[in-house]
Formats: C-alpha cells, sequence, structure tokens
C-alpha cells in the first residue's frame, strides 16, 4: 500500500518531532521543514497529498506559501497551525485558499480524522476529473457570457485551429491554465500530451532539469536517463505556466528551442527533435520586465503572436451566476443554483483571488452545507458587509500590518460594532480591543 505524503511545515523542533512521529505511525510518510526556505525546496521537487503548515515561520508567513501552493495545486488538503491570538491571520489562510485551521496545542488524533476525510475527498475529486477527461463535451460556456470573454473565446478558438505560440496573460487566479488547457482540447494535437510546468514553483537547474530532461551521472543524484517534458509534449502541447519566472540562463536554453525544436537533454551531446505546441501564461507585466532586464526581448517575440488578457473577476460580476453554477455542479452539489441572497454576497465581494477564490469558497460552502441547500453563513466571512473594490489584506507588507489592516477595515465595515465585528474576525472581545488600542482607534 502507498503511504500519503505529508508535508510538515514547523519551526518548533520539539513540536515537528512528536508531530512527525504520531502520523510516521499513522502510515504517512512525513517530509519536516523548518521554514519557508526548506519547504519551497520540497514542494518543488515532489507531489504531496496534504500540508500541514504553521502561519508563523522564521523566515515569512505561510499564507504566501499558501498562495504558491495553489498557483500550481488547488486541490491538496491544506491544513494551518496557529496560535490562540492570531486567528485573524488563520481567518486570512483560509481566504487565501487553506482547507481548515487548528489553534496551538493540536489534537494530534482530531488531525488525522480531518486529514483522512480531506484525503478521501481528494481522491474522489481526481476520480471524476479522470472521468470528464474522458468525456467529449463542449466547455465554451465554462468561461462564462460576458462580452470580453466572448472575444478572447473567438481568439483562443483561432489560436486552437492552428499552432502559433499563445501567451496568456492576467492576474493569479482568473483561470489561465484552464484557458490553456480548452485550447489544447480543440486543437488537432488533443490526442497527444498536454504538459505544464510553474517556472516559478522550480528555479535554475531544477527548472531545466524538468524542460530537458537528463542523462545519468548529468549530476550527483542522476542515477538514471529522465525523460523531460519537451520528451513528453512531442506532437502535444507544452504549457509553461508562470514564464515571468523563467530564469534568465533557462531563457536563453529555451530560445534555442524555439528556434530550431531541437534540445539535449542535460549531460547528453545527442541532439533530440520535438515537435510541440508553446503556450504560456504570466500574472505579470512581461513588457514592463524586458524593460527591466528579467526577461529577453527575443523570447518575448517568439511567445506572443497571439496575446490573450484575461480580465479579473471583479470586472465581470455578470458572469458570477453560470461561473458559480458550473462550479457547484462539479463539486458535487446536487443544485448549481444560488439563493439570490448568496448571490448578493458574491457580487458584493472584491475577489482578490479571482476565479480560484470563488471555486474555493464555493466548494467549502458545499461541504458546510452537507447536503442542504446553501445559505449565506455557508460562506463564511463572506456573510458581512463588504465593498466591492475594498483593499485585500495582502496589500500589507508584514504579517502584523496585514492583521492590523483587516481589523481596521472590519471595524470601519461594522460602523464601530464590537459585538459584529468580533464575529466576523473570529476573536473575543478583550484581543479586539487591545488590537484597536495598538492601532489608535
Amino acid at each position: 500500500m502507498i503511504k500519503p505524503r505529508l508535508l510538515l511545515i514547523e519551526d518548533d523542533d520539539a513540536g515537528r518531532f512528536g508531530f512527525a512521529r504520531y502520523f510516521s505511525l499513522e502510515g504517512y510518510e512525513v517530509t519536516e521543514a523548518a521554514d519557508l526556505a526548506e519547504a519551497s525546496e520540497a514542494f518543488a521537487t515532489r507531489r504531496f497529498d496534504a500540508i500541514v503548515l504553521d502561519i508563523n515561520l522564521p523566515d515569512g508567513s505561510g499564507i504566501d506559501f499558501i498562495e504558491k501552493v495553489r498557483r500550481t495545486d488547488a486541490s491538496t488538503p491544506i491544513v494551518v497551525t496557529t496560535g490562540a491570538g492570531d486567528i485573524p491571520l488563520a481567518v486570512d489562510a483560509m481566504r487565501r485558499g487553506a482547507d481548515n485551521f487548528l489553534t496551538k496545542p493540536i489534537d494530534n488524533a482530531a488531525l488525522a480524522v480531518f486529514l483522512q476525510k480531506m484525503l478521501e475527498i481528494g481522491t474522489l475529486k481526481r476520480q471524476r476529473v479522470a472521468r470528464q477527461r474522458l468525456e467529449p463535451r463542449s466547455d465554451d460556456d465554462a468561461f462564462g457570457s460576458d462580452p470580453a470573454m466572448r472575444t478572447i473565446m473567438g481568439h483562443a478558438r483561432i489560436a486552437a485551429s492552428n499552432d502559433c505560440p499563445v501567451l496568456i496573460m492576467g492576474e493569479t487566479g482568473t483561470g489561465k491554465g484552464q484557458l490553456a488547457a480548452w485550447i489544447h482540447r480543440n486543437s488537432a494535437r488533443a490526442k497527444y500530451e498536454a504538459v505544464e510546468v510553474n517556472c516559478s514553483g522550480l528555479r535554475g537547474e531544477l527548472l531545466a532539469r524538468e524542460i530537458f530532461g537528463n542523462i545519468r551521472g548529468a549530476f550527483t543524484s542522476a542515477d538514471q536517463d529522465r525523460k523531460g517534458l519537451l520528451d513528453v509534449a512531442d506532437r502535444g502541447t507544452l504549457f509553461l505556466d508562470e514564464i515571468g519566472e523563467m530564469d534568465p540562463a533557462v531563457q536563453a536554453q529555451f530560445l534555442k528551442v524555439l528556434e530550431d525544436k531541437t534540445y539535449r537533454r542535460l549531460g547528453d551531446v545527442k541532439l533530440l527533435r520535438s515537435d510541440f505546441r508553446l503556450i504560456c501564461a504570466t500574472n505579470r507585466d512581461i513588457e514592463e520586465q524586458v524593460q527591466s532586464g528579467q526577461f529577453r526581448q527575443d523570447l518575448l517575440y517568439r511567445i506572443n503572436l497571439m496575446v490573450l488578457h484575461l480580465p479579473p473577476l471583479r470586472e465581470r460580476l455578470a458572469d458570477l451566476p453560470e461561473l458559480a453554477a458550473g462550479m457547484l455542479r462539479a463539486s458535487g452539489a446536487p443544485d448549481g443554483r444560488l439563493p439570490e441572497e448568496a448571490l448578493r454576497l458574491l457580487r458584493g465581494y472584491h475577489w482578490p483571488g479571482n476565479l480560484r477564490e470563488l471555486k474555493n469558497i464555493l466548494e467549502r460552502a458545499v461541504l458546510l452545507a452537507n447536503g442542504a441547500p446553501l445559505r449565506p453563513e455557508h460562506f463564511g466571512s463572506l456573510s458581512g458587509p463588504a465593498p466591492r473594490r475594498a483593499p485585500a489584506p495582502a496589500a500589507a507588507s508584514t504579517v502584523q500590518e496585514r492583521q492590523h489592516a483587516q481589523i481596521a477595515e472590519v471595524w470601519r465595515q461594522t460602523g464601530g460594532d464590537p459585538a459584529r465585528a468580533v464575529k466576523l474576525l473570529g476573536i473575543s472581545r478583550a484581543t479586539l480591543y487591545r488590537k484597536l488600542k495598538q492601532l489608535g482607534i
């Protein structure tokens, strides 16, 4: 039986030791990380079935790691752990993509039960996705009917009918990967592989190894020949997500590949050929990166023959009912419709995480409803008043500033009503008054 892989990120040595010992005995393969640097290295080199993450770490906030994971993996369960005084941060973590949070000291038995349930849900989701991939379908409606999206889908159909390189631009969570997959499915290459790599998750030689592959002995740990994504994508599609994060050295190597569709595996002298179709995506201003010298202009010329700009969700709120209905059906909800009061909550929110955040919130609401009709209280922190374009707490530069910004915003929204404020923030009145005093409110 294959052991589920668990990534544990905790800076307290004693707590990490006890947790790892307990879950190893429970049948998990536990990988430990004491800070974000170690966690990022582990996540870049292997796949995990679940992640347990401390919010406060020596080299930054665990919330930033949640966003890093969700850029490439929407389904792996993430549980955050935090002290009792940091509940607002835990709430923020849930909004960024975490599945649950627990306050310390952690009840390992309760956490084991929760992880088991989440792993079962993840298995069901993967099985459903596999079935959907085998079924012929027309999924144009998955992108909404906003006029701007109709124009984009018209251009996407043109892209699907030929082999031109496509660059998809847009904020994080706007559906760039989904659109890339749609183009591949509707192209002449659909019967061959579509492979994806996130350039922000792998750096330098790690990214080069993933793309080009390597031969045995190319580096210390290379004990066998390994195919790269260029091998697998032959006659299919290669999707480079967040290409703006690609290291300059790899940019130079990849430019050579685009010029003649030939390459060498790391450590090899043999020239290989791959007939692949290229789709790239980025959430950065890539023209600005060219001006600053972070991205090669000659590479940009090669990848931007057709550019598709995906608008943020806040600019096409008319699509919310249609998009939400499709996501609810995909998550197993018996009825894809949302009550009007729930739709009002969704329309009043500013959606910093775009479609990814919408999907996360809807799936959590379905779990909380437990088969009953969806109600406003199933949408957690969205159930309070929120201006459509309110600034997101993530705009603050530190963990403490994010917390203070969130408290100040909720205090303003509630008109200074402490009962409503503590309910939305999930903290005690004593903590609220202490934080307000620190803010000078």
